[in-house]
């Protein structure tokens, strides 16, 4: 069974920076895909960033040039590094893995709890 577990949320201010980590334990042969989706309670969870196992990513347009998604597979933990962040980046993170290339959040297939982001003016 894969377990992913988010850390390095927190609160900070408007134009400050955090880190994510999401650790990923169990077995990893399926787990070419993984990326970062963050949800707004009422509002449906949105992709952030996508990064495949040679490296490939994709982001959203609302954290291009700001965020940077990356993974060491040797130890099996993915990062977000969350820069110049905005009041409207406040969200519940979550890390998930999928077997294949997608930005399609219903193809996912482990995710984690979760570690909450809040940025204020």
């Amino acid at each position: 069974q894969v377990r992913l577990v988010e850390s390095g949320g927190g609160s900070v201010q408007t134009g400050g920076s955090l880190r994510l980590s999401c650790a990923l334990s169990g077995p990893t042969d399926n787990t070419y895909c993984m990326a970062w989706f963050r949800q707004v309670p009422g509002e449906e969870r949105e992709g952030v960033a996508v990064i495949g196992s040679d490296g490939s990513t994709d982001y959203a347009n609302s954290v291009k040039g700001r965020f940077t998604i990356s993974r060491d597979n040797a130890k099996n933990t993915l990062y977000l590094q969350m820069n110049n962040l905005k009041s409207e980046d406040t969200a519940r993170y979550y890390c998930a893995t999928a077997e294949w290339w997608t930005d399609s959040v219903d193809e996912y297939t482990y995710w984690g709890q979760g570690t909450q982001v809040n940025v204020s003016s």
